[in-house]
């Protein structure tokens, strides 16, 4: 359902949705039918790109983009209870700080952890989370990540910086950095006293 409410705009096909909701297929179907008789879904016939023209980009004749007819699903603006849904599962914290940390703390020795955007409720965010740290496990902070995007139901923008490099970028006065710290953010985690 985050998905959904999460992007109002925008169709999904069944397959996008098991891998961004992390859902097997089986059990996916039964629950889009769910929320498709209760309302809150609907079908839509939509254009895609196809894969043969995504993975023949190197030809070297030149192509007209192709697109095929697919269906999928899209949020349906006249549900009922559209509303306290979405306050119910969009508006509210997703999560409490000590979750978060409690997904990337196996992740290295962490420094800083800073939220802003979908932690905040605040769209214009450049970034959702910093993370900052040492001896940093990327692979590790890029799972735990997956799985709060599919808890939340929509892709994060974040930053993954040893400390070195954040205290270097810090120094310069990165404009990444400087419209994180200038604007709506919390901290979760602070041992560089920022």
């Amino acid at each position: 359902m985050r998905l959904f409410l999460s992007n109002l705009e925008r169709v999904f096909d069944n397959t996008e949705i098991a891998t961004r909701a992390k859902v097997a297929l089986p059990t996916l179907r039964k629950e889009l039918n769910d929320l498709n008789k209760i309302g809150l879904i609907k079908k839509k016939v939509h254009y895609k790109d196809s894969e043969k023209n995504k993975n023949n980009r190197a030809s070297s004749s030149p192509q007209r983009h192709k697109s095929v007819k697919s269906c999928g699903w899209i949020l349906d603006k006249d549900f009922p209870l559209l509303a306290p849904l979405s306050n119910l599962l969009i508006k509210k914290s997703a999560f409490s700080p000590k979750e978060i940390i409690a997904k990337l703390k196996k992740g290295g020795q962490l420094t800083a952890v800073i939220v802003a955007g979908v932690f905040i409720q605040d769209k214009d965010s450049r970034v959702d989370i910093l993370i900052v740290g040492d001896k940093l496990n990327n692979a590790y902070l890029e799972r735990a990540l997956s799985v709060l995007e599919s808890e939340i139901g929509q892709e994060l923008k974040y930053v993954i910086l040893e400390t070195a490099d954040f205290k270097y970028r810090l120094g310069v006065y990165d404009k990444l950095l400087r419209d994180i710290l200038d604007y709506s953010h919390k901290k979760i985690i602070n041992k560089l006293g920022l």
